[in-house]
């Protein structure tokens, strides 16, 4: 079966930085839902017509990953807020009660760093504003269940990354 949407697409990678420094690797198979929220377009338009055991390289400009890096995403809010177990790193959907109103609550954000009396909350993607390089090979394809097209999703979600 070749990939196209809707299907389930079964595959390994190497994620690269320009440099090809390693940034995730998989090597067991992941299942992506090709025509749901699993994939990146670019990623997804790259797989369209291709079958079990095709290897792909893409070079992905961040426009076509995870979009340009937005200062205007950076939050400075109260420690308080946040739980007394907390590291650089960890992410939140939206921000919890206590920090700024005017802060976009459908974003997941991430602790960038800790102070005494506040936190740096980044709502970037960690991979925001890098060019990335990205060797995928296709495992498997199979046609999508009903449930997993009604989800949007077949499970695997490492090439999108929203909230909710």
């Amino acid at each position: 079966m070749k990939v196209t949407p809707p299907c389930v697409v079964s595959l390994t990678w190497t994620l690269t930085d320009t440099l090809g420094d390693v940034l995730d690797e998989s090597d067991e198979p992941v299942e992506f839902l090709v025509g749901g929220h699993d994939l990146l377009a670019s990623i997804e338009q790259a797989l369209q017509g291709r079958e079990p055991g095709d290897r792909l390289e893409l070079h992905l400009e961040p426009k076509d990953a995870f979009g340009d890096f937005d200062d205007r995403l950076i939050f400075l809010e109260p420690r308080s807020a946040f739980p007394a177990e907390l590291e650089v790193g960890m992410a939140f959907e939206g921000l919890p009660p206590g920090c700024s109103a005017d802060v976009p609550r459908d974003r997941i954000y991430f602790v960038s760093e800790i102070y005494p009396d506040h936190v740096v909350m980044d709502g970037n993607h960690p991979l925001a504003g890098m060019a990335l390089r990205l060797r995928l090979r296709i495992h498997d394809v199979r046609e999508a269940t009903v449930e997993e097209v009604g989800r949007g999703s077949a499970g695997g979600g490492f090439f999108q990354l929203r909230a909710g």
